[in-house]
């Protein structure tokens, strides 16, 4: 094990769906064997079917990678089958997208206090998404989970915030500080840029630079947020999830705009260069 905090990238399997008009998909194998000579640290993928997980971790387990599993729970004990098979199968970290809609916090905070109970028996993190059309859909929302339950651990997917508040332009300092709440309880993050307007734009178009730039500055801040909690020999992960059809802008015949495993590549390298830009934390005198 290292000795100094290290960022590992992920790709999700997700986004290696082609979704293309000619209907060929790759097999699951030689998608693990792209994202492995590219030089990724991992993938990410549901964590849920343990003759899937037991394929997955095998394929991973050959070339020295690990990953981030997703699971999608809507009661407590939806959970426990889910920590049984990453327990008999190791990962980097579980990531829970909540699959309730509560209009109140009130009935939040038992799932999520159930939920972090079971965490606390298990040896791998159990973090909390956030995401459309789940517990954490909207930013107030979540900001008031974080009033009830500040250690809450969080999966920063910042694209669907900027979408559901539809920031303006320029975003202002109230929205920072809104993000940057969010990025101090953040323990892993996915990749992906968004406008106010769009879920998920092409990072290649010069256009949007001022969009991958926004992304950025969270990115850089969460970095350096999670450096300064963090153990001195913790990992960090960050997936690149830049999403098939519907999330993919598509063009009139069908098809994706840009290539999106190339835009997956340009992400691995952006992240790790913030990553080498954020100054590690100082030692304790």
């Amino acid at each position: 094990m290292s000795d100094q905090q290290e960022l590992l990238v992920f790709q999700s399997l997700w986004a290696m769906e082609r979704r293309h008009t000619d209907g060929l998909e790759r097999s699951l194998e030689e998608n693990i064997a792209m994202i492995a000579d590219e030089g990724f640290d991992g993938i990410s993928t549901h964590w849920t079917d343990r003759e899937t997980v037991s394929r997955v971790s095998a394929l991973l387990r050959d070339r020295g990678m690990t990953a981030e599993g997703q699971c999608f729970p809507k009661t407590v004990d939806d959970l426990k089958p889910v920590l049984e098979v990453a327990s008999e199968f190791p990962l980097h970290h579980l990531d829970i997208q909540p699959d309730v809609r509560p209009r109140r916090l009130e009935e939040c905070l038992p799932l999520l206090e159930g939920w972090m109970r079971l965490a606390e028996e298990v040896d791998f993190p159990v973090l909390i998404e956030t995401h459309r059309d789940r517990m954490t859909t909207d930013l107030f929302f979540t900001l008031d989970m974080l009033d009830a339950m500040p250690d809450l651990p969080l999966v920063a997917d910042l694209s669907h915030f900027l979408v559901g508040r539809e920031f303006a332009w320029p975003v202002d300092d109230e929205n920072h500080a809104m993000i940057e709440r969010i990025l101090d309880n953040s323990w892993a993050f996915h990749g992906r840029v968004a406008t106010r307007e769009q879920v998920q734009i092409e990072i290649s178009f010069p256009a949007h630079r001022m969009w991958v730039e926004l992304f950025e500055r969270w990115w850089s801040y969460g970095f350096a947020s999670w450096r300064r909690r963090a153990a001195a020999d913790a990992t960090l992960a960050f997936t690149c999830e830049l999403g098939p059809k519907p999330y993919a802008i598509i063009g009139r015949d069908g098809n994706d705009t840009t290539d999106r495993w190339e835009e997956s590549l340009q992400m691995r390298d952006i992240a790790r260069r913030l990553w080498q830009d954020t100054p590690a934390p100082r030692a304790a005198d």
